[in-house]
């Protein structure tokens, strides 16, 4: 699959006060898995209320999947398609782990790619479509949809044969009582 570049422009202020564009570039993106996935990181804050006064470029921040406590993430991963008969064998928790997940902290597995994150996700399809598999259900989405993830259990498959773009807002939030309570279906 080929891995596309998008423009992120980042606004701030100059020295007198004035807003200006701080940069505006193509923002290239990485490939994310052996299963071909890319994922172009656009930025990173690490509290909340986020500090408005920086001029760091904040998509230079090492992070896994879930933000960093108190922060958020603005990612936009291209998913390739699922090969026929799927992956083959595969490691779930090194898969958490290379995804900066701590395989302790997760719930029912349904698929070798099954998370959760403490987390609401903003997710926002921009082009293809695919399918989110829940604990017990799925969910079929596609350009156009968005969705809000509360710290559920999930697993994206793309078995529509073509690439599939989806924007994430990732917000740090509170542990949902039912993890606490060691949650399984």
């Amino acid at each position: 699959m080929e891995l596309k570049s998008t423009r992120r422009i980042v606004t701030g202020h100059d020295a007198k006060g004035k807003a200006v564009a701080l940069s505006d570039e193509p923002v290239k993106a990485i490939q994310r898995s052996a299963g071909g996935n890319g994922m172009t990181l656009l930025w990173v804050t690490s509290e909340s209320p986020a500090d408005l006064s920086s001029s760091a470029d904040r998509a230079q921040t090492k992070v896994g999947v879930p933000p960093p406590d108190s922060g958020t993430i603005f990612r936009i991963v291209d998913f390739a398609p699922t090969p026929t008969g799927g992956y083959g064998a595969v490691d779930h928790h090194q898969i958490l782990r290379n995804m900066g997940i701590d395989p302790a902290t997760q719930g029912y597995t349904r698929h070798e790619n099954t998370h959760r994150t403490r987390t609401i996700d903003y997710a926002l399809v921009l082009e293809g479509e695919i399918d989110m598999l829940l604990d017990d259900t799925e969910v079929h989405v596609k350009a156009g949809d968005m969705l809000v993830q509360q710290g559920t259990n999930h697993a994206w498959v793309n078995n529509s044969g073509k690439p599939c773009r989806i924007a994430f807002i990732l917000i740090d939030g509170k542990m949902p009582p039912a993890w606490e309570q060691g949650w399984k279906p």
